[in-house]
């Protein structure tokens, strides 16, 4: 489905167009939005296409928010490319992009308020990117507050910040489902990401390895490894690839993400569990991850209403 998006860069014509559909539609209407920072791929294609599929408008914002990078990250070489992004936008049936400029969304900064979910952070990326997930925090509830959406959808390779937004969501009574979405891979198995452009060809061959030992963990898992020994099992293969930095394996339980430790072999788990990957392939820092029990990962994240 093609369709021109309308393209808005303020926050006052946001609300007006948002609040135009809310009085012409009819009740059982809703707004759907899915908050990226651009340079979209074919994982932010299959949100768009189930926010378009589930209600009767869609907005998407593009926004390279610089609460969520630390002083040493990349947000001054992070991709963008805006027509681009609007071309796929179109391709996919938006009705709305939101793409506001850093002084539209902070018009005083540096901000004097803060959003702070404790203990979902304390592991994994809210570990080794302190203050990550409070950046992620205070714009994505920022957003929620301008579109006022009916559902927000985010995908799952970036487990722990649904966990976050979920949590924070349910904490402060937010009006808002949060739908989770599976991950998309490139036909190898890479997890699509928009980092992945920084990957030279080597790096790119060598960082197969994250997916490639996601595909081994339930072998693994079935054969009685325990958690410290999955971790081992994870990094050993990983570290086949020369160039590898791991800066974390983690086995968590799910949406918690608290540490499971101990020698009781996974299999017998009645929670579910998260194996969770970052590593470094030279500059790049790529993340990766694998729910594993029979549970749905939507029954135990979404949120609702």
């Amino acid at each position: 489905m093609t369709r021109t998006p309308k393209i808005i860069r303020t926050i006052s014509e946001l609300r007006k167009e948002v609040s135009a559909y809310r009085r012409t539609a009819s009740e059982e209407a809703t707004v759907g939005f899915v908050p990226t920072m651009g340079y979209l791929h074919e994982g932010h294609a299959s949100l768009l296409k189930r926010s378009v599929s589930e209600n009767g408008l869609t907005v998407l914002s593009i926004f390279v928010n610089p609460l969520q990078f630390g002083p040493n990250e990349d947000l001054t070489r992070y991709p963008r490319d805006e027509q681009r992004d609007i071309s796929l936008a179109a391709n996919n049936g938006v009705d709305i992009v939101f793409l506001p400029a850093v002084e539209e969304m902070y018009p005083q900064y540096p901000l004097l308020t803060n959003i702070s979910v404790s203990s979902v952070t304390d592991h994994l990326c809210g570990a080794s990117r302190p203050g990550h997930f409070d950046g992620v925090a205070v714009v994505v509830t920022k957003l929620f507050n301008i579109v006022q959406p009916d559902r927000a959808y985010f995908g799952l390779k970036d487990a722990q910040q649904i966990a976050v937004i979920t949590r924070m969501v349910n904490d402060l009574s937010i009006p808002v489902e949060i739908v989770p979405c599976p991950i998309v891979r490139e036909q190898d198995g890479l997890a699509l990401s928009s980092r992945n452009v920084y990957l030279d060809a080597e790096e790119r061959a060598q960082s197969l390895a994250l997916s490639r030992s996601l595909a081994k963990a339930e072998a693994w898992i079935s054969e009685g490894a325990s958690a410290n020994e999955l971790a081992r099992l994870l990094s050993d293969e990983i570290r086949k690839s020369p160039s590898a930095d791991i800066d974390y394996v983690e086995i968590v339980s799910y949406p918690d993400m608290q540490p499971i430790e101990g020698i009781d072999p996974l299999r017998n788990a009645r929670n579910a569990i998260l194996i969770a990957l970052a590593v470094r392939y030279g500059r790049t820092r790529l993340i990766d991850n694998k729910l594993v029990n029979p549970i749905e990962a939507g029954e135990l994240v979404c949120s609702a209403k």
